[in-house]
This record gives C-alpha cells, structure tokens and sequence, in this order.
C-alpha cells in the first residue's frame, strides 16, 4: 500500500471488479476509531454493491463517524453529476470544523458520464469520445478541493480518494488525462 497524508489526494484505478471499493471500504474501516469523518460517495452504483459497503460498515462499528452519500445507477443524471459536490460540501463542512476528513468518489468515471448525458440533452458540442470539453474543468475543480489547513485555520483536513473505473485497462480515456 501506499502511504498517503492528511489532505493529499491518491486516484484508485482499474478494471471491473477489481478491488477498488474495497481498497476504499478497508481505507474507512482502518480510520475508525482515529477521529476521522470518512464521507464514502456512491456515484451510479447498484443499490446491492452500496447496501454491501453499508453493511460492512455497519457490522465494524464504522458508521458513527461515516457519512454515505449514495445516488444509485437509476437515479436522474443530474443527481449523479452533482453527487460528488455534495460529499465534497459535507466533508469541507467538518474540515473547517477542526476535523480531519476522508472523502471517497466512487467512481467518477460514473459522473463524467452522467456529464456526458446532461450535455448531449442541452445540445453541447461534444469532445473527445462524446465527452463535454469541460470535464476535464469539473474534475480538476473537484480534486483540488482536498487540502490541510494551517494552524490559524484550525489545521483541519480533507482527504480524496477517487475510484475510477477502466474499460478492458484503457487508461487513455479523456476522463483519465487528467487524473
């Protein structure tokens, strides 16, 4: 594993059913305990894969110190795409409390796409692979929010974890240049 410090930001990246939301899950279970509020954000996902990770947070005792945020695969685009912004808004809310935060994007490929639905409905002209041009805007906006604070601001902190999902291991989608 990698270490990784308050406030910094680390991308988990692979295939389908690899792993990633339990590196993810393991990440909120090892903070229990320590003083962290972990918000865990469920972009796109089926309602049996959130309610599994609910579980599980149940059954350790990590749920009083986590907030889940979840916008399932049936859910409206436009609740998808604003998601991630809304757990980012609730773990900032604590960090600038004095609290030290773990934010888990899971997985903003699923908002790029529901990114991409909203624009083709508004008629934007498309990108590469149908993406809108901003995406690359949205996201960087997204994971630049993830910082420690100095002292005189109370040295809270938020720290991201973003899930991205791969297609057969192409990692040269729009959505991943940036990352």
């Amino acid at each position: 594993m990698i270490p990784i410090g308050h406030g910094q930001r680390e991308l988990i990246i692979g295939d389908r059913q690899t792993g990633k939301t339990a590196i993810a899950t393991d990440t909120i279970l090892n903070q229990n305990g320590q003083g962290v509020i972990s918000v865990y954000v469920a972009i796109g996902q089926r309602a049996s894969s959130v309610a599994e990770v609910v579980t599980t947070f149940h059954e350790e005792g990590a749920m009083e110190c986590t907030i889940v945020l979840a916008e399932m695969v049936d859910s409206p685009a436009t609740l998808q795409y604003l998601a991630p912004y809304t757990g980012a808004a609730l773990a900032e809310y604590f960090m600038y409390r004095e609290r030290h935060t773990l934010i888990i994007y899971d997985d903003l490929s699923k908002q790029a796409q529901a990114s991409r639905q909203m624009s083709v409905l508004l008629r934007r002209p498309p990108g590469r692979e149908a993406y809108p041009g901003d995406v690359f805007y949205l996201h960087s906006r997204l994971l630049e929010r993830p910082g420690k604070l100095n002292s005189l601001l109370g040295e809270g902190s938020m720290t991201a974890l973003p899930i991205v999902e791969t297609q057969s291991g192409d990692v040269f989608l729009p959505i991943f240049l940036l990352m």
